[in-house]
């Protein structure tokens, strides 16, 4: 499983994001490949599963089946809630 976390700059977001996403990913018990991108260089060969903030996925070419979209970047509750969520579906 890979999941890859986008924002606008690829920068210090999306970084962060990775990090929660591990983070969370421990307190589950689930292992994933997790890595950082920019919005504009981001394909759909990237990851199984893309996360970002709701105004990033709007502006996306991913489809939504596959975005996981979070409000509050820096809250590893809220990741893992949405990962859950996400594969339990």
């Amino acid at each position: 499983m890979k999941i890859m976390a986008v924002c606008g700059s690829g920068l210090g977001s999306s970084f962060m994001m990775e990090l929660n996403i591990k983070k969370a990913l421990a307190k589950l018990g689930m292992e994933a490949e997790v890595n950082h991108t920019d919005l504009s260089s981001v394909t759909l060969d990237d990851a199984d599963v893309f996360v970002m903030a709701k105004d990033i996925a709007e502006s996306s070419s991913i489809p939504a089946d596959r975005i996981i979209t979070v409000k509050n970047l820096v809250s590893v509750s809220e990741f893992e809630e949405k990962l859950t969520a996400y594969f339990n579906r």
